[in-house]
Order: C-alpha cells, then structure tokens, then sequence
C-alpha cells in the first residue's frame, strides 16, 4: 500500500508530466513508461496495444486519444537520435493504467488518477450545492448565487466566464468545470468550501458581503497557484467530463458481459 509521501510524490510527477497538444492535455508515452514502472519501451509497447483495442471496442477512434509522433532524445557525448513515441489523451491514459501490471504500484496510482476527474467534478459539483444551500439561509437566492460563484471563478481565472469558455473552447450551454483539468477542479472546490465555512464562522449575510467572502478566498487560492507556477487561465482544458462517464460506463456494462 502506498504511503501518503509516495502518493503526494506520484500526484505531483503525473501533473508535472502532462502538456498541451492543439489545446487538449496529453502526457508522452515515453514519460509515462517511466511513470508506471516499465524499463523497457518494448514492454511497455504491449500495453500500448491492448489499451488501443480496448479503445477500439467502445468506439472510440485510437487516433483521437493515441497520436503517433517523433522526437530527438539524447544518447550520450550531446549526440541524439529520433525515436517514436505517442501523445496520450487522459482517456488513453485511464486505458493504459487498467491494461497495465496491476502489481506496480505506479499502475494501481494511475488507475484512480487518470479516471478521478469526472469524481472530482461530481465532488466540486456537491460542494457548490451545500455552499448554494448554506447561502439560501442567509438571504441569498439563486441569482444572487449564480453571481457569487461567477464572481468567484473570474478571481480565480482572471476572466469572466464567458471569455474564459472562449479561451478554453467550451460550448456555451455547458458548465466550464466540465473542461477543466484537475489543478482547477480542486481549485475551485477548495474555494467553495472555504467561502461555506467562512460565511456561518463571520456569520455573514446577503450577496455583497458574501460575494466578497468567496471572491477573496479565491483571489487566495489564485495566489498560491501563480507561487508554484500554475497560472489557472493558461492551463490547458481536460477531456469533456461527460464523454469521459459515458465511455466508463460503457465499459463497465461491457466488463459485465465477460
């Protein structure tokens, strides 16, 4: 079982490992072979493949989530050489982690890492409904809500919500949380949870003293991220929330069937 030293220590080299490609995050075959434990790419290439098949057998185009690419790598005395490797979509990543060894520990990490957000965003989605809640006590309706929280995440991102789903390419019908990558989720989740303890601690009431509440909590939580060097506007977005459920989902009714 792993200590809460090694978890924090994978959490942090599974987020420092993720990059953007055309405005989706992905992590590098190569990195991630090193990640899960794998010495050699050749053993970590049968994994590769059965994550493609499983892939395959929920419909799912492989060249959306497992890009093919070259890049130079060193070799020794500054001299280099191409080799391949593939661009992973978190969902290809979640595939890879439940067809690799299951007695590395690394693989039992990424298995809960690589297939958490879509929980995470259920858990921020839970926090904004007792936070909505605990504001409804203290004069505060659901417009006045929907200001707060929009408040909140233009501290947070330094954008409105508008032109941060432009930023980020989100439909306009749909909730920006169900894009972003998991740094923002708890984010905002930390903020939110905050701003509920804060408002009956200072026993505040109405929108404008709560509006201020929530939006210095996250203009706090801004403030750390900018320190570490994650400036919360500039990462780049994760996979739609709802085609990640649908495709566990789907995988688990066609787990059931074997």
């Amino acid at each position: 079982m792993l200590k809460s030293e090694e978890i924090k220590a994978l959490f942090t080299q599974f987020e420092g490992a993720s990059a953007e490609f055309e405005g989706v995050e992905c992590w590098s075959a190569r990195e991630l072979q090193k990640l899960l434990g794998y010495a050699l790419w050749q053993n970590f290439e049968k994994v590769l493949a059965k994550a493609k098949s499983a892939c395959e057998n929920v419909d799912e185009k492989v060249g959306d989530h497992f890009i093919d690419i070259n890049k130079m790598v060193g070799i020794g005395s500054g001299a280099q050489k191409q080799v391949k490797d593939i661009l992973l979509t978190r969902y290809a990543c979640y595939l890879i982690a439940q067809n690799g060894d299951s007695q590395k520990s690394q693989i039992a990490f990424a298995q809960t890492y690589f297939a958490v957000q879509a929980r995470r965003r259920a858990k921020l989605r839970e926090t904004e409904k007792q936070l909505s809640a605990v504001l409804y006590e203290r004069g505060v309706d659901d417009q006045g809500f929907a200001i707060i929280r929009s408040k909140g995440d233009k501290a947070l991102f330094n954008l409105d919500t508008a032109k941060l789903k432009r930023k980020m390419g989100v439909p306009e019908n749909r909730p920006v949380a169900d894009f972003l990558p998991t740094v923002s989720i708890k984010a905002k989740d930390f903020a939110a949870a905050m701003t509920a303890e804060n408002v009956q601690i200072k026993d505040l009431h109405g929108v404008p003293s709560i509006e201020k509440e929530h939006v210095d909590n996250n203009l706090g939580v801004r403030k750390i991220m900018i320190e570490r060097g994650l400036v919360p506007e500039n990462l780049p977005p994760a996979e739609d929330v709802q085609k990640v459920e649908r495709r566990l989902k789907t995988e688990d009714k066609k787990m059931l069937k074997k």
